[in-house]
């Protein structure tokens, strides 16, 4: 429980702190194709790109990588401002994944008093600017790699999220001084909450938290997180790689719900048919079959595609940021989904056979009846 003082502590409270260094992260996460061939995409962008991997700020494996490694493109832009007091930097970057989507990230440097990150934090909820920024990037960046892209379209949805990252503060304080005694600070502006929150409210925002060394700290929370630590690039990363699976996870959660539907009128369509139509069935079964690979292939290539089995720091952090994004309750529901779908498919094979199977012994009965009428025939005078 936070002790009594703290749960009546203010925002006014945190002016003590001031940022000396910092940036603010902004993620906008798109689905955007079935799939895109990163080397044709690599080929046909003349801007500054690199093929994405994991900073090692620590000790891991060799092995511990994106597979295939995202690229990262780096874009100048007209710094774009935040609410009163902030704006973009002149750079964008986008993130394409082999799986099809597309992550724009703006970087917003921040200093002064943490009392000047809640005005932040909720001019960037929901902030219309950059979604709009991004969106259109997005959509150039289709146009610019063509043929590359797999079934181009864009998702009509978009999956946010914001990293606070404070790399020196003044006075100087451990990151769980810092936490304990503003609790209530920044519980505010993980939530991008302006009103001062409950307590039970302020433990539920600072509950999922990790640490590497005594002098870095990562605050993870559904909305933001916050970040103290002067090497944060590989949590930034894992972090945005979660934003993104959240986003194919609900992607992909619509397009079985639709999938589901379609294969049902499938399904429904063979109940109530009496006479067959062979010419049909094939259509039916290669439609659902084709519902049901495209859903399993997406939903494979994006839990394969970052390997966390070497740095147990890194993978600690992905942990907690599925449970906040819930992503594990995501892959329950998708899992059943696939195998509902999967169980129509059975079902209406199951119904071809058995109409097929029919529609064999009738015209079996008929060559029989014929060679019993053509025997009678060449039997009469």
């Amino acid at each position: 429980m936070i002790p009594e003082i703290l749960s009546r502590e203010k925002w006014p409270a945190v002016a003590d702190a001031y940022i000396e260094k910092g940036v603010c992260y902004a993620f906008f996460a798109y689905e955007t194709a079935f799939s895109i061939d990163l080397d044709r995409a690599e080929e046909r962008i003349h801007q500054t790109t690199q093929r994405e991997s994991l900073p090692h700020k620590r000790r891991a494996p060799s092995y511990f990588e994106y597979q295939p490694a995202p690229i990262r493109v780096t874009q100048p832009i007209q710094p774009l401002g935040i609410g009163g007091l902030f704006q973009t930097s002149a750079t964008v970057d986008l993130v394409m994944y082999d799986f099809g989507a597309i992550s724009v990230v703006y970087s917003i440097p921040i200093s002064g008093p943490m009392t000047k990150l809640l005005p932040l934090s909720d001019d960037l909820y929901d902030n219309q600017a950059l979604l709009g920024d991004s969106r259109r990037r997005v959509e150039e960046t289709l146009r610019l790699i063509g043929g590359a892209a797999t079934e181009p379209r864009i998702a009509d949805f978009v999956e946010d999220y914001v990293i606070f990252q404070i790399e020196s503060l003044t006075p100087a304080l451990a990151p769980d001084d810092l936490i304990a005694k503003q609790a209530q600070a920044i519980a505010q502006i993980l939530r991008a909450e302006g009103a001062s929150l409950s307590e039970q409210e302020t433990e539920d925002a600072l509950a999922t938290k990790t640490a590497f060394r005594t002098d870095d700290v990562a605050v993870i929370d559904w909305n933001a997180a916050l970040l103290v630590d002067r090497e944060g690039d590989d949590i930034r990363s894992v972090l945005e790689f979660a934003n993104v699976e959240l986003l194919e996870m609900r992607y992909l959660d619509r397009k079985l719900d639709l999938s589901l539907d379609q294969a049902y009128e499938a399904l429904s369509k063979r109940s109530w048919r009496r006479v067959p139509v062979l010419r049909s069935y094939g259509a039916d079964l290669r439609r659902v079959a084709e519902l049901q690979a495209e859903s399993a292939i997406l939903f494979e290539g994006v839990n394969n595609t970052l390997k966390l089995l070497g740095d147990q720091y890194l993978a600690r952090v992905y942990r907690l940021a599925s449970k906040r994004f819930h992503l594990e309750e995501w892959d329950v529901s998708i899992l059943r989904k696939l195998n509902t779908l999967k169980s129509i498919y059975e079902m209406i094979s199951d119904q071809v056979t058995d109409q097929r199977m029919e529609l064999l012994e009738w015209i079996i009965v008929v060559l029989i009846a014929v060679s019993v009428a053509l025997e009678l025939l060449h039997r009469m005078p």
